[in-house]
């Protein structure tokens, strides 16, 4: 039961210094990234409003078309990326600060990063 909470501390820490630097960022949005064993999802915060301004998940039924082309789960996070850059791209955001919730930079969470930035946001 010790290492259960030892490893929840720990997450925790990782999370809190990861968005430390990012929350009410004066000039930009926060991009949020959420990842589950399953699915990714991801949101584009004004943290002053205390608002979200754009999402995009992998369980939206508007995407399962281009998602069951995919093969991989990195190939679906790589496509939720390029939706969200599209949708915030349309509603004027253009700057955006990236906050990885405290997962590693690598992976799904990188896929989601470099698929936005290839679409048009800037962070």
């Amino acid at each position: 039961m010790k290492n259960i909470s030892l490893k929840n501390v720990r997450n925790k820490r990782r999370r809190n210094r990861s968005k430390r630097d990012n929350m009410f960022h004066f000039e930009r949005l926060r991009m949020v990234v959420f990842r589950s064993s399953k699915h990714i999802s991801v949101q584009i915060i004004d943290d002053h409003k205390g608002a979200t301004i754009v999402s995009a998940s992998s369980n939206e039924k508007s995407l399962q078309k281009e998602i069951s082309k995919t093969k991989s789960k990195i190939e679906i996070s790589s496509t939720v990326g390029k939706v969200l850059a599209e949708r915030a791209i349309n509603n004027k955001v253009n700057k955006v600060v990236f906050d990885r919730n405290g997962y590693p930079y690598h992976g799904r969470v990188k896929a989601v990063a470099e698929a936005a930035r290839e679409a048009g946001l800037k962070f």
